[in-house]
C-alpha cells in the first residue's frame, strides 16, 4: 500500500504537469501524511541536507567548465583536429562527429553541452557536404550521450551521492563502456556511409595536421590531467571539477584568447542558472529519498522481485526494461533521484557489484535522452538542425539499436565493466 501511495502521488503530480522537483518533494510529503509522520521542520532539514553535500560541489564547476570550453574555443579545436585527421575519408564528417564526441565527453561530462557544441559546428558542415540531415542529427545526438559515461560525469556524481557509491570508482568504470559506445557508432556509421553520396573533405597536408594537433594540445591535455589526477589519487572527483574549470578559464583567457574578461559574467550566470536547477532537483529529491528509506520501500520492491533475485541476468534485464520505460517520460537526473535509492539496494541484495550496476543504470538512462517525447538531447539537435522530431527519430533509431545490443552484451558479460574498472581504479 505504501509503494502504491508513493507511485500514485508521483505519477499523478507529473501528469498534472507539475515540475519534477516539486513532484518529488510533494510525493515525499504524501508519504509523510500516509505514515502519519508529517513534520515541516523535517521537510526543510532534508532539503537542506540534500544540497549540503560536498561531492555535489563538483556539479557547478563541471557546468562552468563546459560553458568555458564552448565559448573559449576548446570544443572547436577538438573538432578541427578530428576533421584534419579523418575528414577526407568516405563519410568522414560522421567519424569526426564520433571522435569529437568521445574527446569532448572526457572534458565536460554534460550530454547537452557536448551535443550543442557538436551540432552547432558540424550540422551545417554536414548539410553543405550532402550528408542526410536526419542521419547526421541522429549520429550527433547519439555521440552526445557518451558524455555522461566517460569521466568526468555529472550523472555519476549525482548517482554516487544518491546511492552512496564511490564516485571515483564509477568514473574509472565508465571508461571502457564509453569507448565501446564510440566503437559501436563507428561500426554503425561505416555500414551507413557506404550508400551515401557525399562530398568528402579535402585531404589535409601533414603540415596542416601538425598545426591542428599543436593548436589542440591544450584541449587534449585536459582529459589526461583529469583522469591522470584521479587515477594517481592527486585529487578527488570534486577537486577534479575545480581543476577542469580553472584550466578551461586559463586556456580560454590566455592561450586561445577567445573569451574576454568582460564576457565572463554571462558565462557565470548561465552556469549558475543550470546549477540551480540541478541542485534544487537534488534537494527536493532528498525528501522523497528519506521517506522511501523510512517507509522501507526498497525492501517492498525486493520482496516483489524475490522470485528472480537469484537470476542475475534476468533481474538486470528487468531493471534495464524499467529504466528504458522511465527514460521515455523522465530526464536522466530525475530518473537517478527517483529510481536510484530504490533499485541500488535491490541490486546489492542480489549480489550485483554496485559500481557495475551504477554504470548500467546511467547508460540505460542516457538512452532515454534519445527517446521521445522527453529526449532532451534529441531536442537540442532538432533545434540546431531545424528539423522535426519525427525526422530526428528516424535518423537516430539505428544508433539506438546499436546501443541496445551493447547494453545487452554488458548485462550478459559484466566482466567488460568490472575488470577494467579494477585495473583503472
Amino acid at each position: 500500500m505504501t509503494l502504491f501511495v508513493f507511485l500514485a502521488a508521483l505519477t499523478g503530480l507529473m501528469l498534472l504537469g507539475m515540475p519534477i522537483a516539486f513532484a518529488l518533494m510533494l510525493s515525499g510529503v504524501g508519504l509523510m501524511i500516509h505514515l502519519d509522520f508529517f513534520d515541516a521542520q523535517l521537510l526543510a532539514q532534508n532539503m537542506l541536507s540534500g544540497a549540503d553535500n560536498f561531492p555535489l560541489m563538483a556539479v557547478p564547476f563541471f557546468i562552468l567548465a563546459g560553458e568555458l570550453m564552448n565559448a573559449g574555443g576548446i570544443s572547436q579545436r577538438i573538432i578541427t583536429l578530428a576533421v584534419s585527421l579523418v575528414g577526407h575519408i568516405r563519410g568522414g564528417l560522421g567519424y569526426v562527429a564520433i571522435g569529437a564526441a568521445v574527446l569532448l565527453a572526457s572534458l565536460s561530462g554534460s550530454a547537452i553541452a557536448d551535443t550543442a557544441a557538436l551540432a552547432t559546428l558540424l550540422i551545417p558542415m554536414m548539410r553543405d557536404n550532402g550528408y542526410p540531415v536526419p542521419r547526421s542529427a541522429g549520429l550527433i545526438a547519439s555521440g552526445g550521450i557518451i558524455a555522461p559515461i566517460i569521466p568526468p560525469s555529472m550523472p555519476f556524481i549525482i548517482y554516487g551521492v544518491t546511492t552512496n557509491t564511490s564516485i571515483s570508482a564509477l568514473f574509472m568504470a565508465g571508461i571502457v563502456p564509453g569507448l565501446l559506445m564510440g566503437l559501436g557508432l563507428v561500426f554503425t556509421w561505416m555500414l551507413m556511409a557506404r550508400n551515401m553520396d557525399v562530398v568528402p573533405q579535402r585531404r589535409r597536408s601533414g603540415a596542416e595536421r601538425r598545426a591542428a594537433l599543436v593548436d589542440g594540445l591544450w584541449a587534449l591535455a585536459l582529459p589526461v590531467l583529469i583522469i591522470g589526477g584521479l587515477r594517481g589519487g592527486i585529487f578527488t572527483p570534486t577537486e577534479a571539477a575545480v581543476v577542469a574549470a580553472v584550466y578551461s578559464l586559463f586556456v580560454s583567457l590566455f592561450i586561445y584568447r577567445q573569451v574576454k574578461v568582460s564576457e565572463l559574467m554571462p558565462l557565470f550566470v548561465n552556469a549558475a542558472r543550470t546549477t540551480s536547477v540541478v541542485m534544487f532537483l537534488v534537494a527536493a529529491a532528498m525528501v522523497s529519498s528519506y521517506m522511501i528509506t523510512l517507509a522501507d520501500l526498497p525492501d517492498q520492491v525486493i520482496e516483489l522481485l524475490t522470485p528472480i533475485l537469484d537470476n542475475r541476468i534476468l533481474l538486470m534485464l528487468g531493471i534495464v526494461v524499467l529504466l528504458l520505460a522511465a527514460g521515455i517520460v523522465l530526464d536522466l537526473t530525475p530518473t537517478i533521484l527517483i529510481l536510484g535509492p530504490v533499485l541500488a539496494p535491490l541490486a546489492a541484495k542480489a549480489g550485483i557489484d554496485p559500481v557495475y550496476f551504477g554504470v548500467i543504470f546511467i547508460m540505460t538512462g542516457c538512452i532515454g535522452l534519445l527517446t521521445p517525447p522527453i529526449c532532451t538531447v534529441l531536442n537540442v539537435v532538432c533545434g540546431v538542425a531545424k528539423i522535426s522530431m519525427e525526422s530526428a527519430t528516424k535518423g537516430v533509431w539505428p544508433f539506438l539499436l546499436t546501443y541496445s545490443v551493447l547494453l545487452l552484451l554488458l548485462v550478459v558479460m559484466p566482466e567488460i565493466v568490472t575488470v577494467p574498472a579494477k585495473f583503472f581504479h
